[in-house]
């Protein structure tokens, strides 16, 4: 027999402060979506780009449905996005608000970002069916995900690279532009990162991996159309070993947390790398502890994401399923096992959602200065 259900008393104003909280969520997860929409068809670009404009000219200079245009613009207006004139009909985009939501803003576009909001919701249906009964939802499953990534993870990345990135590492930078270092970057994906590092230092070498056979023609069209010598994609799973040992450098961005056994891999990592060679890992930026994490920005997005692709995708392949938010403790831990030394964790205050680690394998550092 059940125990009786204790009844707990509610406090009234609180429940109408949470219930008003809930209120709030809705509405944010609505504007999530035409945020999505809005980044993707481009209306942002274009609204931030005009004078103020009825929908008509907003839809005919995005080259999209005016009826659709109108509706997207007004559930802006309710959310307070986007101004309007409403005697005359005229829609504004602020520029306060075009520096978070337009592609011209950079590693700052968070447009970009609320696409894991509709990516994550169209596979629902199996991350129930996960809860329920275990197991994981295949990668397949999860529709635009390369696309999502290279947006959202490698552009930011690589909008960083010069500027915050590469200055992580004293004399990196120098070092990569006189020449004769190899770099490798793992779960590469489209090749963003690497397709910026090549031109900008043509004397050195780059080898990017992912095991998507579609990200990998995506990345060899584009180094062929820039016509880039120096720098190489190839098909490799990040668990096996890389297809060629002794880099000076080995770049892992937001891949480390996805792998089967990341102590594992990175085991491999620091074999391939030469002696005194150095890892530089990026992660999402996490204690490891959820009550800790809630004041970061986007603290309860990055676990949500977390759970809801890195934990079930990783678990439909079997995998130990660390999670993207495992933490600085165990990322270093891993680090340590693996065989690295000198582990360091920066941060970039630009990019407040990143950890990154710069650690070095065995043997005397190599010169980079």
């Amino acid at each position: 027999m059940k125990p009786a259900r204790e009844e707990r008393a509610v406090d009234a104003e609180r429940a109408e402060s949470f219930a008003a909280r809930v209120r709030t969520i809705l509405d944010g997860g609505a504007l999530a979506l035409l945020f999505s929409i809005g980044h993707r068809t481009g209306l942002f670009d274009v609204l931030a780009a005009m004078p103020p404009a009825p929908s008509a000219a907003i839809a005919r200079e995005a080259g999209l449905d005016e009826r659709y245009v109108r509706e997207w613009l007004n559930a802006l207006v309710a959310g307070g996005i986007v101004a309007l004139q409403e005697e005359r009909g005229l829609y504004t985009l602020p520029a306060e608000h075009a520096a978070a939501l337009t592609r011209a803003a950079g590693a700052s576009n968070l447009a970009a970002t609320t696409q894991w909001i509709s990516l994550l919701g169209g596979v629902e249906d199996e991350l129930v069916d996960s809860f329920a009964n275990g197991g994981g939802v295949a990668a397949s499953c999860y529709r635009r995900f390369r696309k999502v990534m290279a947006e959202d993870g490698g552009a930011r990345i690589a909008s960083l690279l010069a500027s915050d990135v590469l200055p992580l590492v004293p004399g990196l930078e120098s070092a990569l532009a006189k020449g004769g270092l190899s770099l490798l970057d793992i779960g590469c994906g489209a090749g963003g990162v690497l397709l910026e590092l090549a031109q900008r230092f043509p004397h050195s070498r780059f080898l990017g991996v992912d095991i998507s056979v579609d990200a990998i023609d995506e990345a060899k069209r584009a180094a062929a159309a820039l016509r880039l010598k120096n720098l190489r994609f190839e098909i490799c799973d990040a668990s096996d070993a890389p297809p060629e040992a002794r880099f000076d450098c080995i770049t892992a961005f937001g891949v480390i947390h996805r792998v089967q056994e990341p102590t594992h891999v990175l085991s491999l990592l620091a074999q391939a790398l030469r002696p005194g060679g150095l890892l530089l890992m990026q992660e999402e930026a996490s204690s490891g502890s959820p009550l800790r994490d809630s004041a970061r920005p986007l603290a309860a997005f990055s676990y949500a994401r977390s759970c809801l692709h890195s934990v079930a995708s990783s678990r439909a392949v079997g995998s130990s399923a660390v999670g993207a938010m495992w933490g600085a403790a165990e990322a270093r831990r891993a680090l340590e096992a693996a065989g690295f030394h000198h582990i360091e964790e920066r941060h970039i205050a630009r990019d407040s959602r990143s950890a990154y680690f710069v650690a070095r394998s065995n043997g005397r550092r190599l010169q980079l200065m």
